[in-house]
């Protein structure tokens, strides 16, 4: 049994229709039951053996249900993902510790376990390579995946199991609508195009220039396959995932442009409050991911805008 926190989200559902597509279909969903919610039509299509409420689910499996015993690996990639949620007790509650105790289950029962970091834990930083003295936080999500980061280094060298963490950039690409604001610049310039035939950027920060804000934008294709790679070798730590070329607002901008062959850019002021809390810069180091042995080229931003967009305009899509 494969085990999918958050399966019904983004990347989620995407890691859920690659593993179908190789008639894998012995997997536990588990999300958030509390509320209907517009991610939950991601389903549709899938082949799955249940979807399950994440709080019954860590019950069951704290309570060592036997129903569990055949876990094979559990992919985490449930959590609050509201960067600028004020709830500080409810993201550590729902990032920190449930992934605490995701961990300890498999340590303890040698279960592989691979989950869902984040670049936002290098904050200001302008070195994006995965060790401490690069690392801090601008909110509290960030705050809650750079503490998990450091509690499974912590306790790292009492752990034989598989334990991969993977810090995603800015990742795009089908089944993201539900995300609404938090959705990707794409799906978002895709939408505005439409509307009003102007896309929508920043005027310059951070010693950046009208839309030149850069940061390293990776299609979510691309990171199933890293999940994949790791789903079949024995190799632990924290990675980042990204392309390692960053790229400029601009850049993406024109891609979406050029794609629907019409409209233009319009640079507004940041929201009251954002700029303090913007990464106008990321540019993942994928060293460490090629050291232990992943070799697969990321798509460019061209064709990855391109293979994206003619899925959004797609109706059988």
């Amino acid at each position: 049994m494969i085990i999918i926190t958050g399966g019904a989200g983004f990347i989620g559902s995407n890691l859920l229709k690659a593993l179908n597509d190789k008639n894998l279909n012995d997997i536990l969903v588990v999300e958030e039951l509390d509320r209907f919610e517009k991610k939950f039509n991601n389903l549709e299509n899938m082949r799955f053996i249940d979807c399950i409420d994440k709080n019954k689910f860590l019950n069951e499996l704290k309570s060592g249900s036997p129903k569990y015993k055949d876990i094979e690996r559990i992919f985490h990639l449930g959590a609050c993902s509201k960067t600028t949620e004020p709830d500080r007790e409810y993201i550590m509650d729902t990032n920190l510790k449930y992934s605490q105790e995701l961990l300890h289950f498999c340590a303890n029962n040698n279960k592989s376990l691979i989950y869902a970091s984040s670049a936002s834990v290098y904050g200001e930083s302008d070195n994006f390579s995965e060790i401490k003295d690069n690392e801090s936080f601008l909110n509290h999500y960030a705050e809650s995946k750079l503490l998990f980061d450091n509690y499974y280094r912590d306790n790292k060298h009492k752990i034989h199991s598989q334990v991969v963490g993977l810090r995603y950039f800015n990742v795009f690409g089908p089944m993201e609508d539900h995300k609404e604001g938090m959705a990707s610049v794409i799906y978002h310039f895709s939408n505005q195009l439409k509307k009003s035939k102007k896309i929508r950027l920043f005027k310059g920060s951070h010693g950046y220039e009208d839309g030149e804000q850069r940061r390293d934008f990776v299609y979510v294709k691309d990171t199933i396959k890293v999940k994949e790679w790791f789903s079949s070798n024995d190799i632990s730590g924290i990675f980042n995932v990204g392309t390692g070329l960053s790229r400029s607002f601009n850049d993406v901008a024109n891609c979406v442009l050029n794609y629907y062959a019409e409209g233009e850019v319009e640079y507004i002021n940041f929201p009251e409050g954002l700029e303090s809390q913007y990464q106008a810069f990321t540019e993942a180091s994928i060293d460490n991911l090629r050291q232990v042995g992943f070799t697969n080229e990321f798509m460019t931003l061209e064709n990855s805008i391109k293979d994206y967009l003619s899925w959004l305009n797609d109706d059988k899509k």
